[in-house]
């Protein structure tokens, strides 16, 4: 009996162990795209989930979502709303459609789902807390500042050959306001803002470890505010705020002796903040930014993006920042006027990863030591140190050195560096607080030379980037190709803040050509989607009278030489209309063609006015791509191709978005105009009888082919002149920033893949792998990783797409959104032994891992719940499917391969 009863208990372990194997999961809730987000910009929220099985083939049937004031569902006196269940497999972006809910206000929210098994599921409670959405919900709140720069300072628009002088120095400020709490805290939120960028304390301690908060915007037409939970950071008796404040790109000082790159002037560093508690018995308590507030200079006596900070201990007592220090000294600030707000929905940017020194050289002519971290990032430079009141510290962070081993800060902005003097202090880690640099080396000097009193005990680089999660994967069996990702991926790594910029250093603008050329490479490895909508917000507040989409957003300046060169080409503008047709197909969010459909249908007219006969030659080409000089404006490729062709590119999307949205006239009128551009193109630049495009470049030849610009009976002449372009160069490519992306993808879809790996895995001629030789540890700006230009870029990185999917072979179907179709089709199995690359998708992981065996090759894939793929496999040899023959799955043959459709699950395929 004893062995009976074993042998039951053992049983129904093992059942219970599969059927909870097999359970339906709903994991990852998102509202407004975000988990648990404090603070969003609608009272009418969407709601997204990933569901997780074991079972193979499973799909959502039906939902169910419930809001409330409580996490208390069964209450209909808590709930808000319930859409009650709904038959539908759709699990992205479910809009709330009760009425509208409080501005300021928690939310709590819970899915159920059913499957295609007959199974439900609840999610754990996932909660929100809506934001401040109008002028009025901030209540008495005013902007507050220490002193208000005269009106005709203010200058958000500066020409680059702006000749403004600032002859006074203003001071940074800092705030202070203290209050007290007799009662039991319930709840607390502050809503933030400070402009440029803030850095929050509550009774001495930061109320959060993020950097240049909050995100920089185009601050003419609105800045961004940040809430934070303080529940469990206050208590009873005396509590204090403090706020440091910096410049960011709401004020760059003009300097003398120290690098700016323009000299934007929104007006002086401001504060408006927002403090709602509600006490257990009760009550309410606001406190917010008004008259009130006590202020002082700041013991950061310089800031700026372009020419680094200077901290003075000496002007502040350490314990500033502390309940019982008395501040009846300070003066009480002044109200201003400020921007109007908004939430921010992006991660904040964080230190994300930190470097310590792999080598010291001392230089003793300079006085100074000079610390290699080994990669170049955007970062700031932390320091341990002890001194003496008034030792001084000057570090001066650089990409590159000098012939004497010195910094190097020519081509990168110059001169720039940090400095810090201590006060009564004797031991201290400090770092910057409100600027970066791009940099692999620092410099450090001792001040004043003669004495070096200070002892350096620690010193690292603290790469900063935008915190948002990591996504995707890659790595290979070939070792160069995986080091060129690793170099991409800190291009894209260092460019990645509140806005994607175009170097850590020199410029830090918003340069929207990168957007979408580079946009598929960020997306298959970071969670963008924020990102890149608060790209095309930044367009949209950028965006003229006359409907021009400039080449930089937020425009902080209007670069006049070489007339509208710089602020009106065409590659760059478009990003306002390929980027919203991406983003959708990549996230599956509608909002990302209604929010912007405006401004496309703006930018579209703008560039019909401007073309002559359907031609646009205005702006720089096919930018820095390899001729016989300095890389810069197009060599190779006739002005008027790549944007003319862009041209085209736009209308064809226009078309489809516009029927999409239910604008069927629109999409008539834009097809219409497609047409006459494609006749306009080929007549002006194709010679039928060469079948060249213009100068037969490479970006002709592949841009033509890939925005479907060559007649049919053309296209294979036209592809043959474009590889005999490339083995006449012995498989170099010569593409710049606009074409290569389109080279690469036009080899792929002409299944050309053996091209794209013969012109990349070389290094001794311009490219990836020469940049690697050169002792380059992030993408450059040139293909030559030329020392007097930027050397970190990421502009140039359209290979990292095809790693992905065209190596790794992950890829959306056509006409699907969001990855609900997956195609996964790997390429050179016979060149590379082993490839695994994996990307999380809106609906889950989807993983490819191959490898070659002695009888072939061997395919470990997984595919998220609710989702579908279709495998690709070359033809010639009988596979099975988790041990079933490939029969059972009505596999569909064609030419060389054969395609099988799965359901979600893991599978191992293998012949």
């Amino acid at each position: 009996m004893k062995i009976i009863k074993y042998v039951v208990v053992v049983i129904v372990f093992v059942l219970h162990t599969d059927l909870v194997s097999a359970q339906l999961r709903i994991r990852e809730v998102t509202i407004e795209g975000r988990k648990n987000p404090l603070g969003i910009n609608t009272l009418k929220p969407s709601f997204s989930w990933k569901l997780t099985s074991r079972q193979s083939n499973v799909e959502q049937a039906a939902y169910r979502i419930q809001v409330a004031k409580q996490p208390r569902f069964e209450r209909t006196s808590e709930l808000v709303w319930d859409s009650n269940w709904r038959t539908s497999d759709r699990s992205l972006f479910n809009p709330y459609e009760g009425d509208d809910l409080a501005p300021g206000t928690t939310y709590a929210v819970l899915i159920s789902v059913k499957d295609n098994k007959g199974r439900t599921a609840k999610s754990n409670v996932a909660y929100f807390h809506t934001g401040l959405i109008t002028g009025t919900d901030w209540g008495n709140a005013q902007w507050i500042a220490r002193e208000e720069l005269p009106d005709s300072l203010v200058n958000p628009l500066p020409l680059s050959s702006s000749k403004l002088r600032v002859d006074k120095q203003y001071e940074l400020p800092v705030f202070r306001k203290t209050f007290s709490l007799s009662k039991k805290v319930k709840s607390s939120y502050a809503y933030v803002s400070g402009l440029g960028h803030y850095e929050l304390s509550l009774n001495g301690r930061r109320v959060d470890q993020d950097f240049l908060q909050p995100g920089w915007t185009k601050y003419d037409k609105e800045a961004y505010y940040v809430v934070y939970d303080l529940k469990d950071a206050l208590h009873r008796g005396r509590n204090v705020f403090s706020v440091l404040l910096g410049n960011g790109f709401y004020y760059i000082p003009p300097v003398k002796g120290r690098y700016q790159k323009h000299k934007v002037a929104f007006g002086l560093p401001k504060l408006k903040m927002k403090v709602v508690t509600h006490f257990t018995d009760g009550s309410t308590e606001v406190l917010d930014t008004d008259q009130t507030w006590r202020v002082h200079s700041s013991p950061i006596v310089f800031s700026s993006m372009y020419g680094g900070e200077d901290v003075d201990a000496r002007v502040l007592p350490g314990d500033w920042m502390m309940p019982d220090y008395d501040d009846s000294a300070w003066v009480h600030a002044i109200v201003v006027e400020g921007p109007p707000l908004r939430v921010q929905e992006i991660a904040p940017t964080k230190v994300m990863q930190t470097f310590q020194p792999i080598s010291k050289e001392v230089l003793t002519a300079r006085n100074s030591e000079v610390y290699d971290f080994g990669q170049n990032a955007s970062g700031i430079v932390t320091l341990t140190m002890r001194g003496d009141k008034g030792d001084t510290v000057r570090v001066y962070p650089a990409e590159l050195l000098h012939a004497d081993g010195s910094a190097n800060q020519k081509h990168s902005g110059s001169p720039y560096y940090y400095q810090y003097i201590f006060g009564d202090e004797k031991e201290v880690t400090w770092s910057p607080r409100f600027t970066y640099y791009g940099f692999r080396y620092a410099e450090v000097m001792r001040r004043p030379r003669s004495e070096g009193r200070v002892n350096i005990t620690k010193i690292e680089s603290s790469h900063i980037r935008n915190s948002t999660r990591q996504t995707g994967a890659f790595v290979s069996s070939d070792t160069l190709f995986n080091k060129i990702h690793e170099l991409i991926k800190w291009g894209i790594q260092s460019n990645m803040v509140s806005v994607f910029t175009d170097c850590p250093h020199r410029e830090k603008l918003g340069w929207l050509e990168q957007l979408h050329l580079m946009g598929p490479s960020v997306q298959y490895n970071f969670d963008a989607a924020a990102l890149f909508a608060k790209a095309l917000r930044d367009m949209r507040m950028s965006q003229t009278a006359d409907g021009l989409v400039p080449e930089i957003a937020p425009e902080y300046v209007q670069f006049d030489w070489g007339g509208d060169m710089f602020r009106d080409s065409p590659e760059w503008g478009s990003s306002s209309i390929i980027l919203p047709w991406y983003a959708y197909q990549w996230y599956g969010d509608i909002r990302y063609l209604r929010d912007n459909y405006g401004m496309m249908k703006r930018y579209i007219d703008y560039l019909k006015m401007k073309s002559k006969d359907h031609i646009l030659t205005q702006g720089l080409g096919d930018w820095y791509d390899i001729g016989t000089e300095r890389p810069g404006v197009s060599q190779l490729t006739t002005m008027g191709v790549t944007g003319t062709a862009i041209y085209y590119y736009n209308l064809g999307i226009l078309v489809q978005i516009a029927e999409l949205l239910g604008y069927p006239q629109d999409s008539k009128m834009y097809d219409h105009l497609r047409k006459e551009v494609k006749a306009a193109f080929n007549k002006t630049f194709f010679d039928k009888q060469t079948a060249l495009y213009a100068t037969g470049s490479q970006t002709s030849q592949a841009m033509a082919l890939y925005m479907d610009l060559v007649e049919v009976d053309d296209r294979q002449r036209v592809f043959d002149q474009l590889l005999g372009d490339i083995y006449r160069r012995d498989t170099s490519f010569t593409s710049g920033d606009i074409g290569h992306r389109y080279l690469l993808q036009t080899l792929h879809d002409w299944h050309r893949d053996d091209v794209i790996y013969a012109m990349n895995h070389d290094d001794s001629k311009p490219g990836y792998g020469y940049q690697i030789r050169k002792g380059a540890t992030a993408l450059t700006e040139s293909w030559a990783a030329l020392p007097n230009v930027s050397n970190n870029h990421f502009m140039l990185g359209h290979l990292m797409e095809w790693f992905h999917a065209g190596l790794g072979g992950i890829r959306q179907a056509d006409g699907s959104v969001g990855f609900k179709h997956l195609r996964i089709e790997p390429r050179l199995l016979d060149t590379i032994e082993h490839v695994k690359t994996s990307y999380e998708t809106p609906y889950g992981l989807v993983l490819l891992d191959r490898k070659n065996t002695k009888k072939g090759y061997t395919y470990h894939v997984e595919i998220p719940v609710n989702s579908k793929a279709t495998v690709i496999l070359p033809q010639e040899l009988s596979y099975k499917i988790n041990n079933q023959p490939l029969s059972i799955f009505s596999p569909v043959r064609k030419g060389a391969t054969v395609s099988v459709q799965l359901g979600s699950g893991k599978f191992l395929i293998t012949n």
